[in-house]
């Protein structure tokens, strides 16, 4: 009976040894890796910042200090290091700018994350008092926010300028920017003021010249040649547009089918009878009135052929052919009209109509330019001009971040002071707000509030100045209620950076600090590293 009752387990007064070495590798191996990358573009922040030279395996060049585009190209195996660059992505997609400062922040978090781990803080109280203090930090950074109207063009282009600054293109800043707002602000609709869609504006890229000598157009343009086939019309007033989705082109067969001609007589009227089935079409088409014709690439079979191109060129009707699948919304959007996917369907309501449409010289090719079009659709496009294929593409992808910054403001009319000001800020209000809270989450606000001050203080490095000095005298002069007081860059001097036009919308800020934190709290709650095949 009594060997039936089991003994009771011997009761132990210390724990268990639990072995959390290979957990603690893991977050160690994770959060180098993250780190790593954010050193590698840490140098590129701010307007000194330096540029990077990406080279692909395919010989191709691209010259950038965009965080997006840097962190995307990195060919990156660790999955934390991915991460990173996922979360730059994010930040291109939500604010537009700011893509290297939420990388290089996040870096900062990792590494005090990594100290506060060091002194045995639990991955998950770190990942909690993170979620607090993006909360708050964003609500310091409202309270600092100067509301704006989109009526006021100064401070549109201001916040435009701080964008393009630190680009390569920052020299032509004071063309660039007023050139983004009249083409955002031409695009808003005002039965949706809080809207701005970006496929609204065309960027077409022509090499010659400088970047001086790139313009935004009212109308359309195409980055092809008028068809000089039997000379036809390169220049046309008073125009009438169709955007066509059929073939000019004789018939074929749906399936791959051989058609075997056994004499002269068949094959004459074979001939003929594609003369006369283009020809047809072609007078469909003078009848409704249309002088200019915009065909859409085909898959299946030639869109045009030589001879609809001389019919067309003798009814005195400028072509343009090869026009992408994927731009055919965005012309009918412009010229007001609608594209025509069937000859029988061509009547004159489906035209739209402009001034003028003509052929002009660009650099070394040519373009086909529409002015003057009537009842316009709210689009624009852009002609970027550069001296090489490097320089355009910069150029492109500052603009979109010039163009972004103004969907911030019209998303959230609200700038901030740009120069280190807003995270000093936020470290110090944070840092007072620690000493409010009790236990282990004041010491791990604490830590993460002075993570934020890497920005200011890389502000300071790029630019070649003495970091702990700029970084100290920033925050003495925020401790006297210098809210606004930056990082000059220019004078190498502390001033009141809103005085200086370094404005920034308030979406780039609050985007990057609650987007950094997630990132952050999702890197230290990983603990294991699982591969399946």
């Amino acid at each position: 009976m009594a060997a039936a009752v089991a003994a009771p387990a011997p009761s132990r007064k210390t724990e268990t040894y639990t072995d959390t070495k290979r957990r603690d590798d893991v977050r160690g191996a994770n959060i180098a890796a993250a780190r790593g990358v954010a050193d590698a573009v840490r140098t590129s922040l701010g307007p000194r910042g330096m540029d990077k030279m990406i080279c692909s395996g395919d010989q191709e060049v691209i010259i950038t200090n965009d965080g997006a585009t840097i962190v995307s190209r990195m060919a990156l195996i660790q999955p934390a290091a991915r991460m990173l660059a996922e979360l730059s992505r994010s930040q291109d997609a939500a604010a537009g700018d700011g893509t290297t400062t939420v990388v290089v922040l996040a870096g900062s978090l990792l590494r005090r994350a990594q100290s506060l781990l060091a002194v045995g803080a639990h991955p998950t109280a770190a990942a909690d008092a993170l979620h607090r203090l993006s909360t708050r930090a964003v609500e310091i950074l409202h309270a600092m926010a100067i509301p704006i109207e989109l009526s006021d063009r100064e401070s549109l282009v201001k916040s435009a300028s701080t964008a393009l600054n630190s680009k390569v293109v920052s020299q032509y800043s004071t063309l660039l920017s007023p050139l983004a707002v009249d083409a955002a602000l031409s695009v808003v609709d005002p039965a949706h003021p809080d809207l701005l869609d970006l496929r609204d504006i065309r960027i077409v890229k022509k090499l010659g010249g400088t970047v001086d000598d790139t313009e935004l157009v009212r109308g359309l343009i195409f980055d092809k040649k008028a068809s000089h086939a039997a000379g036809g019309p390169t220049r046309m007033e008073n125009a009438r547009i169709a955007v066509i989705q059929f073939q000019i082109s004789p018939p074929k067969t749906d399936i791959e089918q051989s058609v075997i001609v056994s004499d002269y007589a068949q094959m004459d009227r074979i001939l003929r009878e594609e003369r006369n089935y283009i020809l047809g079409m072609v007078k469909k088409i003078k009848a409704a009135g249309c002088n200019v014709l915009l065909i859409q690439k085909s898959i299946l079979r030639d869109a045009v052929t030589e001879l609809s191109l001389h019919y067309l060129a003798k009814a005195r009707i400028l072509v343009v052919k090869d026009v992408e699948r994927d731009e055919i919304e965005f012309i009918t959007k412009t010229l007001n009209c609608l594209p025509i996917a069937n000859i029988e369907h061509f009547r004159t309501d489906k035209l739209g109509y402009a001034d003028l449409v003509e052929e002009v010289s660009v650099g070394e090719g040519k373009v086909v330019k529409i002015t003057g079009i009537r009842d316009m659709g709210r689009t624009a496009t852009v002609l970027v001009r550069g001296s090489n294929q490097l320089v355009i593409d910069e150029a492109e992808r500052s603009l979109h971040d010039a163009l972004c910054v103004i969907r911030c403001l019209v998303n959230k009319r609200f700038l901030i002071a740009g120069g280190g000001a807003p995270e000093i800020e936020m470290s110090m209000q944070l840092a007072a707000w620690a000493k409010e809270l009790q236990g282990m989450e004041s010491y791990c606000i604490k830590e993460f509030a002075e993570a934020l001050e890497v920005i200011p203080y890389t502000l300071a490095e790029n630019a070649g100045l003495n970091p702990i000095s700029i970084v100290t005298e920033l925050r003495n002069r925020h401790a006297r209620g210098e809210k606004n007081a930056g990082i000059n860059v220019r004078k190498g001097q502390i001033t009141n950076i809103l005085e200086e036009n370094v404005v920034q919308p308030l979406l780039v800020s609050t985007s990057a600090i609650t987007l950094a934190c997630e990132c952050v709290r999702m890197i230290l709650k990983i603990d294991d590293i699982v591969t399946v095949r």
